[in-house]
């Protein structure tokens, strides 16, 4: 391959990780610019986990062998069957003893400028009917991240030295690509996130319930929704001082967290000031019910603070057709209302009837028309 043919596969490779729009459509970029930059049938791209001792495959394209997976769900090695990820990929280049280049291995056992690291990577390629392959570390902020493999069948040519300097690029490429998909992903998870209790913000709620919306109008999926006000903040911020009332807030976005792990896929959000709220997705109503009773009980229990306040509504309940997330959200947020006002120790629930769980309707909302023109709500959320 010519100069001006490399040069193009590499804008080629650069362009189709920033054309992606999540870590596996960068990933499959990565690998396959590469597979094609240097001619390969196969390419993968791996991680080393370092905490788990391990080189685990993200990504898997060309022409794949039997048992393997274009997005393997557990495809990895242990790090001592490949000892140069340690060896090669960082104290030799990290302590100024060299640089991260690639190496070449082939199916004959000869390994080009790597020797001792053969055994593995040798069998691999014979059990794969692979005839060769070039291996690149990838090194991200400074410190081994990973490698990029490429492989080419029995019978065609080897690869050579040349494609092994030409590997290292296209790892920095790669490496480089993967360090602004970190950079957005951050961005977008900080744009979606409580900066002061780790969970989801207003903004993941408004999108995650839009989506749920949508799917309970396409097929019936029960979507829930409970909100909470947490009881007495302002009387600590007040008297104990706003660092007092921030651990408060910590410590009951801790109790959201564990509450709504009781159902499964659960958004847990702090929508701002003393308001939270939970989101599900498929479990019955009964089951979110259950949640928030719980959510409640363990907020009473909090060493500062005054409880919460929950309100419940579920498109598992008679609360009429939910067309809309907003409605949804204002039929949960007039039943927190209704908690608040009562010092109800136990969720009050949208749609319910009996002691404890009476039936909250939107204000001036006729009774048998959910969705009439004429309501008025006078709450905080109006999404």
């Amino acid at each position: 391959m010519g100069e001006d043919s490399r040069l193009a596969a590499v804008v080629a490779l650069a362009q189709g990780m920033a054309a992606a729009h999540s870590s596996q459509e960068v990933w499959r970029a990565a690998a396959q610019g590469a597979r094609r930059a240097l001619g390969g049938s196969f390419a993968a791209l791996s991680v080393w986990e370092r905490e788990l001792g391990r080189l685990r495959v993200l990504v898997n394209v060309g022409e794949l062998a039997e048992g393997e997976e274009e997005f393997p769900d557990d495809e990895s090695y242990p790090v001592h069957q490949f000892a140069e990820i340690t060896e090669f990929l960082h104290e030799r280049w990290a302590a100024g003893g060299g640089e991260p280049d690639a190496w070449v291995e082939t199916a004959r056992g000869a390994t080009e400028g790597r020797p001792g690291y053969i055994h593995q990577r040798v069998a691999a390629l014979r059990r794969r009917g692979r005839g060769c392959c070039v291996i690149a570390p990838v090194v991200l902020h400074g410190r081994a991240w990973g490698e990029l493999y490429v492989a080419r069948p029995v019978g065609a040519p080897v690869f050579l030295r040349d494609d092994a300097d030409f590997a290292t690029v296209l790892a920095a490429v790669v490496a480089a690509g993967i360090a602004q998909t970190e950079r957005l992903e951050e961005a977008r998870r900080l744009a979606y996130t409580d900066a002061l209790t780790g969970l989801a913000n207003r903004r993941a709620v408004d999108a995650r319930l839009d989506e749920a919306i949508e799917r309970h109008r396409r097929d019936g999926a029960v979507v829930s929704l409970v909100v909470c006000d947490l009881n007495g903040l302002k009387r600590v911020n007040d008297t104990l001082g706003h660092a007092v009332g921030d651990r408060l807030l910590e410590r009951f976005g801790t109790v959201l967290s564990l509450c709504g792990a009781m159902l499964p896929g659960a958004l847990a959000a702090r929508l701002g000031g003393d308001e939270f709220c939970l989101l599900a997705v498929g479990p019955p109503a009964d089951e979110a019910v259950e949640a928030a009773g719980e959510v409640c009980r363990r907020a009473v229990e909090l060493e500062i603070g005054d409880g919460v306040a929950c309100g419940v509504a579920s498109t598992g309940d008679a609360i009429g057709p939910v067309r809309s997330a907003r409605r949804l959200f204002r039929l949960a947020d007039a039943a927190q209302y209704r908690a608040k006002a009562e010092r109800a120790s136990r969720p009050v629930v949208a749609g319910r009837e009996g002691p404890g769980d009476p039936i909250v309707r939107l204000a001036d909302e006729p009774a048998g028309e959910p969705d009439g023109e004429r309501r008025r709500f006078r709450g905080r959320h109006s999404p």
